[in-house]
């Protein structure tokens, strides 16, 4: 047994289990017994999305065997994967990259699914920092793609973004607006897509591919708009805005798109394979306008709103069509944007362990005013 672990690194198929008792862990190479449910491959499940998807899918599914496979980067956590499920036998975390194709292809091997979350995934970073998401997002893409290839599942999930789009160019922007990407993240994102697309066409891949719309909620990173404001407000220090703050988004909690993902997993197959769709709301709101709902929902003055320059590669607008996640998936956003704000703030205000361990990279990419 390895006790009192400040880093562990398991390489190839080891797997990491999770005992209950942090900070012990034990490393196995067994597999889990066989009981009834299906088995999902979660890549990335230890980020912010993923993880959430993790636990909202063993909630609703318990009998669900999860595999996840993270390289737990700074933005990787498994302190978002609650006790209850690190310590039952339904749950395995294997660290490893999806750019080495070993560890991609034998628990692809042991999957029914597998949802794609692995990506690195913050904008001003990649302007300044672009290798790697050419290598994770469009690279390791390639490598998860090929594994199904050579070791079938019944779906595959891609999980793209709505940064493939660039600025809106209609009001709403639906799957066949042009992908426009604007920054090097956007960029990898609309590669990796157009691979899996490809993969479709050339070698029957059953995969749909997803492009949620600017997610927000529990455990996201510092290093993103909402949870950035909240912990500033926390800490009365200025809510630092790009440009003149009136770029929108279309803003969804983050629970509403593992309830869609829910949907494409059980949907009848033949419907949804071979198809891209959207996750959004069908609504903007401006950066500054969220920042003032989130001062005025922490009772805290507007005078902390401090704008800077803005950023290269900036888009001005996206609001997301949701015809087609309502036709293919009899779904919509239900989480309206106050509520899903006041919960994302409750789990800041509450978990100032969980923040306060990163608070280092809160302001790293933050251009200079």
């Amino acid at each position: 047994m390895l006790k009192d672990l400040g880093y562990f690194s398991v390489k190839n198929d080891w797997t990491l289990i999770y005992n209950g008792t942090e900070p012990e862990f034990f490393v196995v190479r067994e597999t889990m017994s066989e009981k009834n449910g299906k088995t999902l491959l979660v890549t990335g499940g230890a980020g912010f999305i993923g993880s959430n998807f993790i636990n909202f899918i063993h909630k609703r599914y318990p009998n669900y065997k999860i595999l996840l496979l993270d390289a737990l980067t700074y933005a990787g956590n498994l302190d978002n994967i609650p006790t209850s499920l690190k310590s039952n036998g339904h749950f395995q975390f294997h660290h490893g990259n999806i750019t080495h194709p070993d560890i991609v292809n034998k628990l692809v091997s042991e999957s029914d699914i597998v949802v794609h979350f692995a990506a690195e995934s913050h904008v001003t970073r990649s302007i300044y920092d672009n290798a790697i998401f050419f290598e994770t997002d469009v690279i390791g893409t390639q490598v998860v793609a090929n594994a199904i290839v050579n070791n079938p599942v019944e779906l595959f999930v891609h999980i793209s973004s709505s940064e493939v789009y660039g600025t809106a160019l209609t009001d709403p922007m639906d799957e066949e607006h042009p992908l426009n990407p604007m920054s090097p993240y956007a960029a990898a994102k609309a590669g990796a897509d157009r691979l899996i697309y490809s993969y479709v066409k050339t070698y029957d891949l059953p995969a749909i591919i997803i492009r949620p719309f600017n997610n927000y909620g529990p455990c996201q990173h510092l290093e993103k708009a909402i949870p950035n404001f909240i912990v500033s407000a926390l800490q009365d220090q200025p809510l630092t805005i790009h440009g003149n703050g009136e770029s929108s988004r279309d803003w969804m909690f983050v629970e509403d798109t593992c309830e869609a993902l829910d949907r494409v997993l059980h949907v009848e197959r033949d419907r949804v394979i071979g198809q891209t769709i959207n996750l959004g709301t069908g609504t903007d709101t401006s950066v500054v306008e969220i920042a003032r709902r989130i001062l005025k929902l922490m009772n805290k003055p507007e005078s902390l709103l401090q704008f800077i320059e803005d950023r290269p590669g900036q888009v001005t607008r996206h609001i997301s069509s949701v015809d087609k996640s309502h036709e293919y998936l009899d779904w919509q956003s239900k989480v309206g944007l106050d509520e899903g704000l006041k919960r994302t703030i409750e789990f800041y205000q509450n978990n100032p362990k969980w923040w306060e361990r990163i608070m280092w990279m809160k302001e790293l990419w933050a251009p200079k005013g």
